[in-house]
Formats: C-alpha cells, sequence, structure tokens
C-alpha cells in the first residue's frame, strides 16, 4: 500500500484517467480521492504510485477494477428512516397528482435505496405510473443493483430500517430468502431502468419530479456541487423535489436561489417556479 501520495503524483493520476479513459476526477474532493487511491493500492498489491501509473495507462481491466472501488458508496435500504416517512408523508401525495411519476437515482450505487424508493411507491399505489431511473458511473455497483440480490444478513437492519419509516407491510413480502441471499421480487424490479451516467460529463436526458442524489455530494468540491445541481434543476419539473444526503447541505451553493426547503433536517427541497 501506498502511504501518501504527494500533490504532484496525485495530478497526474487524475491526468491519465481523464486523458486515457475519459473520467473526469479533478472536482472531486482530493482528501477523500487520496484516500481512496491509496486504499485501492493495497487492495490491488500495488507497491509506488509509480506502478499505479504505469497499470492505469497499461492496463484498461485494471483501470476498470479501481474505478469500481473507488466510487463504491455505502448504502443500504431505508437508510434514514425519517427520510423516508418524510417522502411519505409530505412527497408523495404531491407525486400522486402527476399521470406519470419519473424518479432519478443518481450515484444510485447498488441499488438499495432504489428498491426502498420502489418498495414507497408500491406502498402509495403508484408503482404502477412510477419510472425510476437509476444511474452510476461505477458499472459494477450498477451489475449488482440491476440484479436485485442483496446479502441477507443485511435485512434484519433494514427491517427495522423499514418499521421505523412507517412501513405498513411486512418486509419480507419484498423479497425471497435463497441460502445467504435476499432476492427482491420482480413485480418492484420492473419499473426500473439501470445505466451509466456520469455527473460530472453527462447531460440532462429527462424530466423528473423528483431526484434522489443521496450522500454522493460528499465526494465533490464546491464547484462541482454547484455544476450538479444547476444539472438537477434543469432535470427537474417546476415545483419538483431534490433530496440530498442528511449531512449534505444546499446551502453555500451557487444554486440555492431556485429552491425551497420543504424538510432542512432530511434535506428534501423543492424547485421554484
Amino acid at each position: 500500500m501506498v502511504e501518501e501520495i504527494s500533490h504532484t503524483d496525485f495530478t497526474e493520476l487524475l491526468r491519465i484517467i481523464q486523458q486515457r479513459y475519459g473520467y473526469d476526477f479533478t472536482d472531486y474532493s482530493a482528501a477523500s480521492l487520496k484516500r481512496r487511491f491509496s486504499r485501492f493500492t493495497g487492495f490491488a498489491g500495488v507497491h509506488s504510485t509509480f506502478e499505479l501509473k504505469h497499470r492505469l495507462l497499461n492496463e484498461e481491466p485494471f483501470f476498470r477494477e479501481m474505478v469500481r472501488y473507488i466510487t463504491v458508496n455505502v448504502t443500504e435500504m431505508f437508510r434514514d428512516p425519517s427520510f423516508y416517512k418524510v417522502l411519505r408523508e409530505q412527497v408523495l401525495p404531491r407525486l400522486a397528482s402527476y399521470p406519470i411519476i419519473k424518479i432519478w437515482h443518481a450515484g444510485c450505487s447498488t441499488g438499495e435505496e432504489v428498491y426502498s424508493m420502489a418498495i414507497l411507491m408500491e406502498e402509495a399505489g403508484l408503482l404502477d405510473r412510477c419510472r425510476i431511473y437509476a444511474t452510476d458511473i461505477n458499472e459494477g455497483n450498477l451489475e449488482q443493483a440491476e440484479s436485485g440480490v442483496i446479502a441477507l444478513k443485511d435485512m434484519k437492519e433494514y427491517t427495522a430500517n423499514y418499521m421505523q419509516s412507517g412501513g405498513i407491510s411486512d418486509f419480507s413480502n419484498y423479497y425471497t430468502a435463497h441460502y445467504d441471499k435476499a432476492i427482491i421480487r420482480p413485480f418492484l424490479r420492473r419499473n426500473i431502468i439501470f445505466f451509466q451516467h456520469n455527473l460530472v460529463t453527462d447531460q440532462v436526458f429527462n424530466e423528473f419530479q423528483l431526484i434522489c442524489c443521496r450522500n454522493v455530494f460528499i465526494y465533490f468540491n464546491r464547484a462541482l456541487q454547484s455544476r450538479v445541481v444547476k444539472l438537477f434543476y434543469e432535470s427537474l419539473t417546476s415545483l419538483g423535489y431534490l433530496a440530498l444526503g442528511i449531512k449534505e447541505s444546499l446551502l453555500y451553493n451557487d444554486e440555492r436561489a431556485k429552491f425551497e426547503t420543504v424538510n432542512l433536517a432530511n434535506k428534501i427541497f423543492r424547485r421554484k417556479m
């Protein structure tokens, strides 16, 4: 494991990644990204930054493995139950007025929060007219998310989250157990579209009533956060909702004036007219 990556080596790594593969990490939080690079070198058995740069330049599978490693975000079903409770009580009744409800999960990771949303929509009687677009930069995340397979050992914790969020059913109705795996039932997966999207470089692709981008901003610097919020603003319908992570904020964002606060504690905002 490389103990510490110098500023010069870090800049060179970002240049290699951008020029060789078209991935732009220059506006990610430098401190966080350096730590992830260092951890990846230990994971991959790389002993120097020279070796890391050499392999990135010459081995595309190695680069793909690195992207999968450094862009994996911690996630869980019904994470922050109070957030989902507010969605149930304050947001979904408004969304019910639309004939077709379009939701974007940006940075969906391995899909746990996407399936949580599908359960919410099912219990509100809205899933049949809902389209959930789940995107991530990480191809490995998307493959796992689309499979609908979750570790069975996590379901006890997820059941507790679900109940705290105001769940009205038996949580086990939403998955089947198979050995050490929980498999999300097909009826929850039918209206979810998974595909790769890069928040740094890609553009608006639809118009949404709700965008969830939770616990992704913490990896971006302030300039990139503002660019991404501008993308979200342009992707929302008038009075559409934007949800961020509990520890994230629009407070110092250049686009802040374009949104009103729905629930500050749970970081739910609404696009102004």
